[in-house]
């Protein structure tokens, strides 16, 4: 199984990056793969949502990465799965508010087809490249 994860402290309140995080229209401000983002099917930010994303894929070629909210724990947790697209990862933010800031624990993980686990190790990387962009989220967040 593929696996990533990354955390990181942001010096706002959680309900505040928790709100930015569910709404998956910010993803381009913020995650550098996003090309285009709309919201497909639900309401933002809540349990069966589905966001529809172009993604930036292999040699620049656009990627469908549609992905569906599962959990959604204001300022707490919020949980998604990837619905199109060549890997489907699950994920999960976890928030830990404390004093105005707030630690963001940001968790990937895909089990790939049988066909697919040659791909392990690339995908992994770019699971660990996703994560990484928590750098980019604290940078937005408190320029605001």
């Amino acid at each position: 199984m593929a696996h990533a994860e990354n955390s990181i402290t942001i010096n706002r309140p959680a309900r505040e990056v928790y709100d930015f995080l569910a709404d998956g229209l910010n993803n381009t401000a913020w995650r550098e793969g996003v090309k285009s983002i709309s919201l497909k099917e639900g309401r933002a930010g809540e349990p069966g949502a589905i966001y529809s994303q172009t993604l930036t894929g292999p040699k620049g070629r656009p990627l469908q990465g549609d992905y569906k909210i599962t959990t959604a724990e204001p300022g707490r947790l919020l949980g998604f799965e990837v619905v199109a697209g060549p890997a489907r990862p699950t994920g999960t933010y976890t928030l830990a508010g404390e004093a105005g800031s707030t630690t963001v624990h940001f968790a990937l993980d895909a089990r790939l087809p049988l066909l697919m686990r040659v791909l392990d190790s690339m995908v992994t990387r770019t699971m660990e490249s996703e994560v990484a962009q928590l750098s980019r989220l604290k940078q937005v967040l408190e320029s605001r």
